[in-house]
């Protein structure tokens, strides 16, 4: 068995954290995940409760699949609790391809920074787990070596997410920004169109009373 954690501070507030970890995939910074389906989705005393199913390609050697099989696409089962009340995110994650001969559980953590709150710390624990096979502690090493790679490529795809939600912000704040001056423009053409109007009724009705011996109608 081996166990491997790690700690990660992202400069954000928790809020934004968390919603770019529910949109992290897919991306480009880790292509091997192809895919997150919602089996159920539920909230309980205040608490969002989620359960996913991910898709991904793992690409072991082929010295490993002659020894545990192939599959084209592996599936995990992936539980969360999002509390906003107490401002944490917890996944639990484990793996259903492969599992008689590998346990795969994961568990990560996003709260925010004890010492500053506008920060995030992220948890993470993986403990792998490999039974049943030749070479069981060199295999072990491997997958835990690629959850180390991937729990980097993780966190930059949530950079990534941050990044692209702060630029859909400032486009609909531009977007919102033209609108608001094309409303002004056109309410205050439609005044000095009503204006220029107005003013020229008075100045035809002035020119009917004092020019070129014109006189006002009479009623």
């Amino acid at each position: 068995m081996k166990i491997w954690t790690s700690e990660h501070i992202f400069n954000h507030p928790w809020e934004t954290v968390v919603q770019a970890a529910w949109r992290k995939y897919p991306n480009p910074m880790n292509p091997a995940v192809i895919g997150t389906d919602v089996v159920e989705r539920k909230v309980e005393d205040g608490v969002l409760l989620t359960h996913r199913l991910v898709s991904s390609k793992w690409g072991f050697p082929k010295w490993a699949q002659s020894l545990i099989g192939t599959a084209n696409v592996c599936y995990a089962s992936e539980h969360s609790e999002v509390d906003p009340g107490s401002r944490q995110m917890t996944l639990k994650t484990r793996n259903l391809t492969f599992c008689r001969y590998i346990a795969w559980d994961e568990t990560l953590t996003y709260s925010p920074h004890p010492s500053d709150p506008e920060r995030t710390l992220l948890k993470q624990e993986a403990v792998v787990t490999v039974q049943g096979v030749p070479l069981t502690n060199y295999m072990e090493d491997l997958l835990t070596n690629s959850i180390s790679c991937n729990a980097g490529k993780g966190r930059q795809a949530i950079e990534w997410v941050i990044s692209k939600l702060d630029s859909e912000v400032k486009g609909i704040a531009s977007s919102a920004a033209r609108s608001t001056d094309e409303l002004l423009m056109n309410t205050r053409r439609s005044i000095d169109d009503i204006t220029s109007a107005a003013k020229k009724s008075f100045d035809d009705l002035h020119s009917l009373g004092s020019g070129g011996g014109q006189s006002l109608p009479k009623f």
